[in-house]
């Protein structure tokens, strides 16, 4: 799909059909995941993916925002292996590289045909417990990913945007 196409077609699908994401594609789209770029290419990420029925059910009882979806792409960041700014000693890059990879995925799966919602309504704690996640690891957020059901559409939010100049200054 040409590019602008894809970023304004692109919304938070909340209406998943029943049709599972095939194999291949699938692969696709985490490849576009491997790709993105972090600070200093660590790649201190990680994607699970979580499609059996066991763990699809317990992700719906930590967050009501699965829709349906029957994968959902939980992105986490390891502690120990973020960039950390030399000026301020401080790290946010693990934030950041998620923030990345998880929009190369987004964008991947909608060139493919698949939906997306970018999910930060859980508790990130319960999150970790339940999913038995390493310690040294912190949760960013969920993405359902799937075919949109024939009636999802857009929120009528998604439509409303802010006039350019009030978010683009030039100095």
């Amino acid at each position: 799909m040409e590019f602008e196409k894809l970023i304004k077609e692109r919304y938070s699908c909340r209406k998943f059909s029943n049709r599972k994401i095939e194999k291949e594609v699938l692969e696709k789209i985490l490849e576009a995941g491997q790709i993105a770029p972090t600070a200093k290419n660590v790649q201190p990420f990680t994607i699970y993916v979580l499609q059996s029925e066991n763990m699809i059910e317990k992700i719906n009882t930590l967050s009501p925002c699965i829709y349906g979806a029957k994968t959902v792409l939980v992105f986490t960041y390891k502690k120990d292996e973020v960039w950390t700014n030399p000026y301020t000693g401080e790290s946010y890059s693990g934030i950041e590289d998620v923030s990345i990879v998880a929009t190369h995925i987004m964008l991947s799966a909608k060139n493919l045909g698949v939906d997306s919602c970018w999910i930060n309504y859980y508790s990130a704690e319960e999150l970790e417990k339940e999913l038995n996640i390493f310690q040294t690891e912190k949760s960013v957020l969920i993405m359902p990913l799937g075919y949109a059901d024939n009636d999802s559409k857009p929120s009528p939010m998604h439509t409303k945007k802010k006039d350019i100049k009030e978010l683009v200054k030039y100095l």
